[in-house]
């Protein structure tokens, strides 16, 4: 059912052909909404999720941006499709796992999901490559001021918007941002790093969100706190502090260089040997070794045109992307097999690294 989705050429995190930062993935702005005077998903009945299901279908159908969008019900869904969707971070894990009465609408190009019966009756998201803070903020606002005409949706005047979770009160809203960070992880600062985030009212988590590990020096940084702020507020201040961790992460690559540059490009090196040469390659293995390529792009070792493709096998090395390519079960050895083919043949169309011409990092 999700092939229309694989095969896009204009997916946002797979064919996006849109400058990425050398240390921001990706941003994401995520906002709960819950329609008044029905249960939350967690004490509705299977009738009153279904309810909603329907409902939610219907109208958001019929706003202009879901037009051209897909409609998927998880039931109807297979494991490794929904697995998929959230390697994608399309659906969260959560959606992933829910009982009957779940759905999610993607659009085209995938910049915008708006899942149905997770914790919240709607969880909307936009999603796009590079640091797009404020664009996507205005994209958001837009699309839920649509929403509001169109369902009438909790909310209190003392409280603001109402969710099922009280973290979550007030705004409704979390935005994240997705950051590579293999210099202040190589120098042993990010310890330090998540101690002073947490202080600032923010929280920092895996490539998977909450729970999951930073495999490939991936991290997400977000906001916690959702009620007494505005939504400008909270922008503002999560994007301060994201600039002040890039400028850490960029020290500590300098940093990196200035006291050892024969290890740091070793590592480098051997990264980019084991992945056009290997014929074994688990998904965590994968990831780290291609976080150092990415690096080699940021030094300016491979062309800036590489950068999207590393950042596309990020995802399409995970175990559910590797068995949905295969068409059949695949025992997991297996996909370690067929995940080193794929990056032997990925990587003999990739020039070879030019130690020569590092380069200034932006």
């Amino acid at each position: 059912m999700i092939e229309s989705l694989i095969q896009s050429e204009r997916a946002e995190l797979t064919q996006s052909s849109k400058k990425a930062a050398p240390v921001v993935l990706s941003t994401r702005v995520r906002l709960a909404r819950n329609l008044a005077g029905i249960n939350f998903p967690e004490r509705a009945s299977r009738t009153q999720r279904r309810q909603v299901l329907s409902t939610c279908e219907s109208k958001l159908g019929e706003l202009p941006l879901m037009k051209k969008g897909s409609f998927f019900n998880l039931e109807s869904l297979s494991a490794l499709e929904k697995q998929v969707l959230v390697e994608r971070h399309l659906i969260s894990r959560e959606l992933s796992e829910s009982e009957s009465g779940s759905g999610v609408f993607i659009t085209k190009d995938q910049t915008c999901s708006v899942m149905i019966n997770e914790e919240d009756h709607l969880r909307i998201q936009f999603l796009k490559s590079g640091f797009n803070l404020k664009s996507i903020w205005k994209q958001i606002d837009a699309f839920d001021e649509s929403l509001d005409a169109a369902l009438e949706i909790a909310f209190s005047p003392k409280f603001g918007y109402l969710t099922a979770c009280p973290t979550n009160l007030g705004t409704g809203m979390r935005a994240s941002v997705m950051m590579h960070l293999p210099g202040l992880v190589i120098a042993n600062q990010m310890e330090r790093v998540i101690r002073a985030v947490n202080q600032l009212g923010l929280t920092v988590r895996g490539l998977f969100g909450e729970g999951s590990d930073a495999t490939g020096h991936v991290f997400q940084i977000s906001n916690q706190q959702t009620l007494g702020e505005s939504e400008a507020e909270i922008l503002d201040r999560l994007g301060n502090v994201l600039r002040t961790v890039v400028d850490h992460e960029i020290n500590a690559r300098y940093k990196c260089l200035e006291d050892d540059q024969a290890k740091l490009l070793d590592k480098i090196g051997r990264a980019y040997g084991i992945l056009k040469n290997v014929h074994i390659l688990s998904s965590n293995e994968a990831m780290n070794l291609l976080s150092l390529v990415r690096l080699a792009v940021d030094f300016g070792m491979l062309p800036e045109a590489n950068r999207s493709d590393v950042d596309r096998l990020f995802i399409e090395c995970q175990p559910g992307h590797i068995q949905y390519a295969a068409h059949e079960d695949v025992a997991p050895e297996m996909r370690d097999l067929s995940r080193a083919e794929r990056m032997r043949v990925e990587f003999s169309h990739l020039p070879l690294l030019n130690f020569d011409n590092l380069n200034e990092l932006d």
